[in-house]
């Protein structure tokens, strides 16, 4: 596929693109708590918490396809909102977070207690979170030169993160695991791709070492 120059607006139009689920959420539920409306069903809390865990999973796996997708189209433009997205994944768990714990435990904390002890997924989403918070320090420049080649170590984190995130996704729902399995596989063949370049490096540098000079 011949590459192709970065579109005019594109950088802005991604960050608004961005900024919509989020900003849906946010009114959607105020209005349904504030306002009686029911834009969320009958449990606008729950639901409006799993809108903003489904669009983070979403939002981890755009990140993690962005570098196939540069390596198979050339669009090397690409690379530079891998980071944007990636930060708003970040943000959509955040909030995914504070729903459930202003909104749905209010700051509770026997009925935390209670819900970690029956929910153990929750435990997953948390270490999800906590495990984003080197990434998202790490993202400025200054930490991508400062780190070298550590840095694309310490990010392959994502990988971990997505994963932790389906098993928290999967946990939740318990019956219906047809999205779950669905970023799975997408999952699947991510890493799949991944693992299939490192091994084409691995063998291209052991015939180079290997070769007579």
């Amino acid at each position: 596929m011949r590459a192709i120059k970065q579109p005019r607006g594109f950088s802005v139009l991604l960050i608004v693109a961005l900024c919509i689920p989020p900003a849906l959420a946010i009114t959607g539920l105020a209005s349904d708590i504030l306002g009686g409306t029911r834009y969320f069903g009958s449990n606008p809390i729950k639901e409006g918490e799993h809108f903003l865990g489904r669009w983070t999973l979403r939002l981890l796996v755009v990140t993690l396809a962005v570098t196939p997708l540069r390596q198979l189209t050339g669009w090397n433009w690409l690379a530079k909102h891998r980071r944007t997205i990636g930060l708003f994944a970040f943000g959509y768990l955040t909030l995914h977070w504070i729903a459930y714990a202003f909104l749905d435990v209010q700051l509770d904390w026997t009925d935390l207690k209670k819900d970690l002890l029956k929910r153990p997924y929750i435990y997953l989403g948390m270490t999800a979170l906590v495990l984003m918070i080197p990434l998202v320090v790490t993202s400025t420049k200054a930490m991508i030169r400062r780190l070298g080649r550590n840095w694309a170590r310490l990010h392959r984190l994502l990988y971990v993160i997505a994963i932790l995130g389906v098993i928290h996704y999967a946990m939740a729902v318990k019956k219906d695991l047809t999205d779950p399995l669905t970023y799975a596989l997408m999952l699947s063949l991510l890493f799949g791709w991944r693992l299939s370049r490192w091994s084409r490096k691995a063998t291209t540098a052991a015939r180079t070492v290997g070769s007579p000079v």
